[in-house]
């Protein structure tokens, strides 16, 4: 005689990851932000290899659909900030670099040599050439003399001997630079490409951060307000911190919680013309006072001012200062 009785079937658990894809693909009625505990969750278990990969792809592509809010991006930043191992560093400013230049040389480089060289003491970290066409900090770092570090004992020693130290990213935070090197796969930049810039990781008293697209620079302002940071945001040349001497710049602080915005105008008279190629040899000579190039003088002065704005120097003192350090580099070398 046939059994006819039902099978057993085992169905299967849920994976504890999937609640986060569902909140975020959830529909146009269903569908949610993250709030910024579950923000901290969600990084917490991509940051501890929790995650099978198609949620990882899921996970960063309905962000980068949605836009991530301030709470998300503080959220992720609380989850790695609880991990990092670090030492207590005295550091004035956390310059991230994340984008590489393609229309101009990183003039940001002589900017913030010329800033350690006064006395201040400048942590850049990067995510290494992930985008075809564009010239990167990692690549200039020998020629400029800007110390690679590939530990934290490494950072503090190039800080006290040099003021300015690079560290990439994906030796502090490999996962991260994993979910960055996705872009050749997902054929977008996901949301790590800007949360890579509000990190802080060294707690500097203040960060700047390059954010190209509008709309975000006031997203990124707000999530540093609710870490409790202080920050500079601004749309940079090309999304690294350089200000554009042919464009006028607005930037976004905050400080001790409280918002603030100040326009900028342009200091060129007239746009300058963009250069045919990039020879990284020009920006060594200008810095020997070999050669001269308006544009990239420009922007060094006002990146430096801009970096002083966010030490809490009025936006002339600032400029002044930062036009005198340049002025005297070659007695500062």
């Amino acid at each position: 005689m046939t059994d006819l009785s039902p099978l057993t079937l085992q169905t299967p658990a849920e994976h504890p990851f999937a609640q986060f894809v569902r909140i975020l693909g959830k529909g146009k009625r269903g569908s949610r932000g993250l709030d910024r505990s579950e923000a901290r969750a969600a990084m917490g278990m991509l940051l501890d290899q929790q995650v099978e990969a198609a949620q990882v792809g899921a996970f960063l592509m309905l962000l980068r659909n949605k836009e991530e809010s301030p709470e998300e991006l503080a959220g992720f930043t609380d989850a790695l900030r609880e991990r990092l191992q670090v030492p207590a560093l005295a550091v004035d400013i956390d310059w991230p670099s994340y984008a590489g230049k393609r229309r101009h040389l990183p003039w940001y480089l002589l900017a913030a040599k010329c800033l350690a060289n006064n006395g201040l003491r400048i942590f850049i970290h990067g995510g290494g050439a992930h985008t075809a066409g564009r010239l990167y900090t990692e690549q200039l770092l020998e020629p400029l003399g800007i110390s690679l570090c590939r530990d934290w004992p490494a950072v503090a020693a190039a800080l006290d001997q040099h003021g300015l130290a690079f560290a990439p990213l994906q030796d502090w935070a490999p996962v991260l630079q994993q979910m960055i090197e996705m872009r050749n796969i997902l054929g977008l930049r996901s949301p790590i490409h800007s949360l890579a810039r509000i990190l802080n990781p060294l707690g500097a008293k203040c960060g700047l951060q390059s954010i190209f697209h509008p709309g975000y620079q006031a997203v990124h302002r707000d999530a540093s307000g609710l870490l409790g940071d202080t920050a500079i945001v601004v749309k940079g040349d090309g999304g690294e911190i350089e200000i554009n001497p042919d464009s006028p710049s607005h930037l976004y602080g905050t400080q001790g919680g409280v918002s603030w915005d100040e326009e900028w105008p342009a200091l060129a008279a007239q746009r300058h013309v963009k250069p045919a190629s990039l020879d990284p040899a020009l920006l060594l000579a200008v810095w020997h006072g070999e050669a001269t190039d308006s544009y990239g003088e420009l922007a060094v002065v006002a990146t430096m001012a801009l970096a002083l704005r966010g030490l809490g120097q009025p936006k002339e003192q600032a400029f002044a200062a930062a036009q005198s350090y340049w002025s005297a580099r070659h007695l500062s070398r």
